[in-house]
């Protein structure tokens, strides 16, 4: 049986628990599709601050539909995906383990929800915060 897997986020500088992430949805859905949620500029702005993003939305969805494991990408513009998750309707609903269970929006429109671990503590905010003290030096 084939799945629909669906994981979003910013992904505005991807690393390793990115690539590691859209792997295991990939694995998740058995040979069914990985459909990602993007948020667009204004929304990550909303999450994040001024200063984000680096990468404007239409390049981090190009950067994102040439990853093997994601079939499709959806930029949506509110800051939850809870209104895509709503049509979308998938069978696993993955999040990143910077969330609980209870944190996670629109967990009612998947039949299952999987948080995946993040790996060695990658994430963009860290990669932005390192490159600011490198100023400071």
């Amino acid at each position: 049986m084939t799945y629909t897997v669906f994981t979003n986020g910013c992904f505005d500088i991807l690393h390793v628990g990115h690539i590691e992430l859209f792997k295991y949805c990939k694995n998740l859905s058995q040979g069914g599709s990985v459909i990602v949620g993007l948020n667009s500029d204004d929304s990550v702005k909303k999450l994040k601050g001024e200063s984000r993003p680096i990468n404007k939305e239409k390049y981090r969805k190009i950067i994102l539909e040439s990853i093997r494991y994601i079939d499709e990408v959806i930029i949506f513009n509110e800051e939850t995906p809870e209104t895509l998750l709503s049509k979308v309707k998938p069978d696993i609903l993955v999040k990143g383990g910077d969330y609980t269970f209870e944190q996670i929006i629109g967990k009612q429109y998947a039949s299952k929800i999987v948080i995946f671990p993040l790996i060695d503590e990658h994430s963009t905010t860290r990669l932005v915060e390192k490159t600011k003290n490198i100023g400071d030096r």
